[in-house]
């Protein structure tokens, strides 16, 4: 259990939700960073638990889908033999309702069609009704999306052309080749053309990248642990969808979802996250990892 008073915790949360690495908060508030790192933690996964409980039974009519590039360790080009498996790429893949702009659903693993499956089965869980879902060309979505919604849902997928076609690895690339043209495509039900868009979604990952230290290129700042990057993003969705004022809201996406009555201040996402019943084994959720019998899932 953590013992930093209760207003020192408030400062570190803040501190790391608005961007800065651990050592720049230790620096900034005198916490020691093994403490801040274990608080960070545990919000995040409380967090995680709360997504988990009340982002739920939602009625949304667009969403985006989209996937952000980070590495845990070391990039993957440099994993060895030995290494577990978690270690290089990861990627977080985000649902976005592009209304409210709230992040509905997220999970992080390597961008394959596993974790693909685990992400759309979480999403079609949390809303209700047969959606406009539009996502980027990776092929697994195309089978998952009908596989979790079937025929409830209006899906597009929208594949945008370079003047060169950027490297196969996001990691070999920082900034997006110019697009010279967008091929839109109906794959399930009759989305509106205009509609199939993932404009929100590749913007929400600029603000990931900006409250995040872990997800910052070309820093140390990067997740060493799994488990910990998987709580670092737990503790930005939290942060962001219940505490962060969106500027084109002028309000939180919790807020304008229905999901609370008012904006919620760090102090008092600390106090609710950290009130809720710990999860109870087996299958309970770790920042978003799945532990069953002491293995990671």
């Amino acid at each position: 259990m953590n013992r930093l008073p209760f207003d020192k915790q408030v400062h570190c949360v803040s501190a790391l939700c608005e961007g800065m690495s651990i050592r720049s908060t230790e620096r900034l508030t005198g916490v020691h960073r093994d403490t801040i790192m274990r608080l960070g933690a545990r919000i995040g996964t409380a967090c995680a638990q709360m997504h988990d409980a009340i982002v739920r039974d939602l009625r949304v009519s667009q969403i985006q889908l989209d996937e952000l590039w980070a590495f845990i360790g070391c990039k993957q080009r440099n994993v060895g033999y030995l290494d577990p498996p978690e270690r290089g790429d990861c990627y977080t893949f985000i649902a976005l309702d592009a209304v409210n702009k709230a992040i509905l659903s997220y999970q992080s693993g390597k961008r394959d069609s596993t974790t693909t499956r685990i992400f759309l089965h979480d999403l079609r869980a949390r809303v209700l009704g047969a959606p406009i879902i539009s996502s980027d060309a990776f092929p697994p979505y195309e089978q998952e999306v009908a596989i979790a919604f079937g025929e409830d849902c209006h899906y597009g997928m929208i594949r945008k052309h370079y003047v060169a076609e950027p490297a196969n690895e996001a990691s070999r690339r920082y900034s997006p080749g110019v697009v010279v043209g967008i091929e839109k495509r109906l794959v399930i039900g009759e989305p509106p053309n205009f509609l199939i868009c993932t404009s929100h979604a590749e913007r929400q990952n600029l603000s990931v990248r900006m409250a995040s230290r872990r997800f910052t290129r070309l820093t140390n700042g990067f997740s060493k642990k799994a488990a910990n990057h998987a709580a670092a993003v737990s503790l930005y969705v939290g942060h962001y969808n219940w505490c962060r004022v969106h500027e084109a809201l002028r309000t939180t996406p919790a807020h304008a979802l229905g999901l609370t009555n008012h904006v919620w201040s760090i102090a008092e996402l600390i106090e609710r996250v950290t009130s809720l019943p710990p999860p109870s084994p087996p299958g309970r959720r770790i920042g978003r990892l799945r532990v069953i019998d002491g293995g990671r899932r």
